[in-house]
């Protein structure tokens, strides 16, 4: 019995149960039909058990001609019905279950993907310009397509659950987090040999984690067909240290496999290390990692064009006009500011520097002690620079080094611990780096001198730490501005200071300080309850600094410690200064010490440098190797000079002897290097995808689903044929939904009667962003279209009908204009004999001129220019019901008719998912596209001339 039903119902077919239409989807129980509601989501795909079940097919009783619209009905009956449609039968399928508008030039990565076999693509685009949207868009289209089942992101530790939340919030994909404190627990229960990474298709995993010795080869083994590694760079880098060479095993193992599909996110491509940049290049064709350096010569154009199929590199001024469509990044203006240290902070710092040189020229221990004692010296100068506590608790703690065995170990904990590594992820590098480099008794003079400082150190907080009271007021006055800051610090010790002496001094003013001792979910959540304050201010360490958004409730940044590498202070700078910041202009502000030498240093050597590069290129470029120079230039300034000698006597000679070479050479390296970055970008911004080809993709989707102004369109016109106050101003739509049935309210589930929404991002605070899946609005869109199949619904709630005449100058003749629901199967037909079937759906319109039996067909253009005609004069009842009497009665013979309608488009659905594959390997096999016939009429509106 169960069989016989199923075998009436073939996937796409229609049926009727439990009240209301179903479409039939693919499923594998042969007693189970898996169905969606007609007009439905897909998370209301539900299953119906046949034996017990009752069905029966689903058929559309003609337009009733006594139930007339009015001239609104046809274009809100379309309109409901096309974006409420999830399997659709756009090229660009992705774009149906996604929950966010993507910006024209964001669809370039996933046109380059399509037209790979395996995908393998490098983003490689500017900080803020929306990698994480362009490569999920990749992904949701390969699983849309049924080119991959499984996918993986790869991350550091700190973004695993923004990049959960990205996926769940904006692209509908569940994925699971895959983190120390939480494989456990997803492993409870799994089968022999069965993998986590088998039982949960979707997941987020730390590259951190899973790269060690005792999981890598498991997840290998393992690995989901797809796979996304974010922060691409800190995985291309073999000289990095045990770390880099784990994670660089781990990809390069990855990669291996010419089957999978490999999407490597990062915006900086080029740390300055052309061997990491060749070991990228090689993850996607082993190849090209023998690619000579320099690609712009004319000789090398060839290359140049077969690596732009895989590499996309854009600046924002590449895409901030791109197609007409302006993207509105922000503008940020950056300024200096000074403190000077008072004559106790001085004089302490002296007294340190003095104890700095004399352990750093003690030879005892070896080569190995004398690495920690240098890495010791280091860290509490870096301490006393960024703040009293920082000072304090450094000289009270052991060095962090001192664990070590080799010279060379010392030296990689020292460099991750204190430099700021572009190549480490920014994760407890905010921890004290300890001051005590040796394992000395209590009461052993070492440890006493120490301590004595420590005492010191304790006594500088407050009045006489000007840093500070310079800071404060520089905060005080970024909100008085209206703006909303971020105060970046080196160490969690001053974070904690800096956000006490705040709370103090700006009362009314909500303060949080979020450090690398919060575990990741509180600090989003702290992140959070900070932003329900309108007068705020956030503390935060470099924990905050990589990868995390934090535009939507900050815009402006104080670097409170200079960071002692800029790509590190582009990277604070990049939480606020990208797509989406609601406000036109960001601040950042460079707070040093005009008599702090290690300040000076900085500053002139690193950051200014690095902030022209960005003004003349328009992007970041990676100092070449900034970390060995400030290393050098550090070591020269303790070891030169006698321990007492004072500081300010050694600069100029200093300055000569050793900083000015060391920085013309890094300059002139680095000018090279942005030289390099410039052509690169000129090459690879992408010339192998052309505007016009993305112009003519985005037009056809947008044909089937809808555009932001036509959800503009159908909310505002649908809310207010439903008796809501709307209006709209600058974008924004203003709705009160009092006057609203209740029934609209129940479903649309807003917090509140009263909405302010836009259908484009950025949107400000208060304000919903409302994109065509945003429950909001498949819900909107459900209710009008089931209303209005619906005859017995009440007529208040019926604001779209399936049948209208109006009498209008825009026709000459009587002409009928028919709407229609065009069913599909999408088969592909595999290479090796199986086959892949799935349903899509697309509104229809077509229009004839005259009477059924002579009918004279109109093009798509014409049909569309008639869902804007409205009405010149009245039609009375009697001749309404007359002239759609008429139509009705010849719809029958339209059947043929609108079977080849359906049939042409089904070749064009076929040309068009032909065309972005062109330059691809045949994708898995042929596509096939079947029309599901006879096509459904669901709406009749008949035009008579005024006349």
């Amino acid at each position: 019995m169960a069989e016989r039903v199923r075998a009436a119902f073939p996937v796409g077919s229609l049926l009727r149960a439990r009240g209301r239409d179903w479409v039939v989807l693919p499923g594998s129980d042969p007693e189970v039909l898996l169905v969606r509601p007609l007009g439905g989501t897909d998370d209301e795909v539900t299953g119906i058990y046949l034996p017990l079940e009752p069905v029966q097919p689903a058929t559309f009783a003609p337009p009733d001609p006594a139930d007339l619209g009015d001239f609104r009905s046809a274009r809100l009956l379309r309109d409901a019905l096309r974006l409420g449609f999830r399997e659709t039968t756009a090229p660009l399928r992705c774009l149906a279950h996604i929950a966010v508008e993507p910006r024209p030039y964001q669809l370039v990565p996933l046109l380059m993907a399509l037209k790979l076999d395996p995908v393998r693509l490098l983003i490689a685009d500017d900080v803020g310009v929306g990698k994480t949207v362009e490569a999920a868009l990749v992904a949701r289209e390969l699983l849309d397509r049924g080119e991959a089942e499984r996918l993986a992101v790869l991350c550091p530790p700190h973004l695993a659950e923004q990049w959960q939340g990205e996926l769940a919030q904006k692209f509908h994909i569940e994925a699971e987090a895959v983190l120390p404190g939480t494989a456990t627990r997803l492993e409870r229960g799994l089968g022999l040999r069965e993998s986590l990474f088998e039982r949960y298709p979707f997941v987020v995993v730390s590259t951190d984690f899973i790269k060690s010795d005792r999981r890598w080869q498991e997840f290998v083994r393992t690995c989901p067909e797809l796979v996304i590694v974010d922060e691409a760079h800190e995985c291309a880098d073999q000289s990095g240290g045990r770390a880099a060479h784990l994670r660089y095993r781990l990809v390069a193992k990855i990669a291996e496999d010419p089957r999978r599909h490999l999407i490597l996110v990062t915006a900086t491509p080029h740390s300055g290390k052309e061997d990491a940049f060749r070991n990228l290049l090689g993850f996607l064709d082993p190849s090209f990692a023998e690619l000579p350096e320099d690609l712009s010569r004319e000789a090398r154009q060839a290359e140049r064009q077969r690596i732009a199929r895989y590499f996309v590199q854009r600046r924002r001024a590449d895409v901030e006009h791109y197609l007409a469509t302006d993207t509105p990044f922000p503008r940020r203006d950056s300024s200096e500011e000074t403190y000077t240290l008072s004559a106790e902070y001085k004089d302490f710092f002296r007294r340190a520097l003095r104890w700095c040189r004399e352990r750093v020229r003690d030879p005892s221990g070896g080569a190995h002690r004398q690495r920690v004692r240098w890495w010791a010296a280091i860290g509490l100068l870096r301490a006393i620079g960024s703040s009293p506590a920082a000072a304090a608790a450094t000289l009270r703690e052991r060095a962090r080094g001192s664990d070590t065995t080799t010279p060379e170990e010392a030296d990689e904990i020292g460099r991750r611990t204190l430099l700021d590594l572009t190549d480490e992820t920014a994760e407890a590098t905010d921890v004290t780096p300890g001051g005590d480099a040796e394992d000395a008794a209590p009461t052993s003079p070492e440890r006493r001198r120490l301590l004595e400082l420590a005492r010191v150190a304790d006594a500088l907080r407050g009045t006489a730490d000007r840093k500070l009271a310079r800071g404060v007021e520089l905060v005080r006055n970024l909100l008085e501005k209206g703006f909303r800051p971020i105060v970046f610090c080196k160490f969690i010790e001053t974070a904690e200071y800096v956000a006490d002496a705040l709370r103090e001094a700006l009362p009314g003013t909500e303060v949080e300080a979020v450090t690398g001792r919060l575990p990741h979910a509180d600090r989003e959540q702290r992140v959070a309850a900070l932003a329900e304050h309108p007068r705020r201010v956030l503390v935060a360490t470099d924990c905050l600094s990589e990868g995390v958004n934090l535009q939507d409730h900050f815009d402006a940044v104080l670097h409170y410690d200079l960071a002692w590498n800029p790509t590190r202070h582009e990277q604070r700078e990049g939480r606020v200064d990208r797509f989406g910041q609601r406000s036109p202009r960001v601040r950042t502000v460079m707070l040093y010490g005009v008599d702090n030498p290690i300040d000076g240093i900085v500053l002139d050597v690193l950051l200014r440098k690095y902030r022209a590069i960005r003004r003349s290129l328009g992007v970041s470029v990676p100092v070449p190797g900034s970390e060995s120079v400030l290393e050098a230039i550090l070591e020269g300034l303790l070891l030169r000079g006698r321990p007492d000698e004072e500081i300010e006597g050694q600069l100029q000679l200093f300055e000569m002897d050793v900083l000015a070479p060391r920085r013309a050479d890094l300059h002139r390296r680095w000018d090279q290097a942005a030289e390099r970055e410039r052509r690169s970008r000129t090459i690879f911004s992408q010339e192998g995808i052309k505007a016009d080809e993305v112009d003519a993709e985005l037009r056809a989707s947008r044909s089937v689903l809808g555009g932001p102004e036509d959800v503009a369109r159908f909310t505002q016109e649908a809310l207010r044929a439903l008796g809501a106050s709307v209006g709209a101003q600058n974008g924004v739509l203003e709705a009160d939904l009092r006057e609203t049935p209740r029934a609209l309210r129940d479903v649309l589930g807003l917090d509140g009667p009263v909405v302010r929404a836009r259908f484009n991002l950025p949107v400000g605070e208060g304000e919903l962003y409302l994109p065509r899946t945003h429950p909001a609005v498949e819900a909107l869109a459900s209710f009008v279209l089931d209303t209005a199949l619906d005859p017995q619904a009440p007529a208040q709630v019926r604001v779209a009908r399936r049948a209208g005449v109006i009498r209008t100058r825009g026709v000459e003749r009587r002409t009928c204009l028919l709407l229609l629901r065009l069913r599909f199967d999408l088969v592909t037909r595999r290479v090796h004999g199986d086959e892949r079937r799935q349903v899509a759906e697309e509104a229809g319109m077509v229009a004839f001129s005259g009477s059924p039996d002579e009918a004279t067909w109109l093009g798509p253009e014409e049909a569309e220019h008639l869902l804007n005609l409205e009405p010149d004069a009245n039609v009375a009842p009697e001749q309404a019901r007359y002239h759609l009497s008429r139509i009705l009665e010849g719809l029958p013979g339209l059947d043929e008719a609108l079977a080849d309608h359906a049939r042409r488009r089904a070749q064009a659905i076929r040309q068009a998912h032909e065309r972005l594959a062109v330059g691809a390997r045949p994708r898995g096999g042929r596509i096939v596209i079947e029309p599901r016939l006879p096509p459904e009429v669901l709406g009749v509106y008949v035009y008579l001339p005024a006349g």
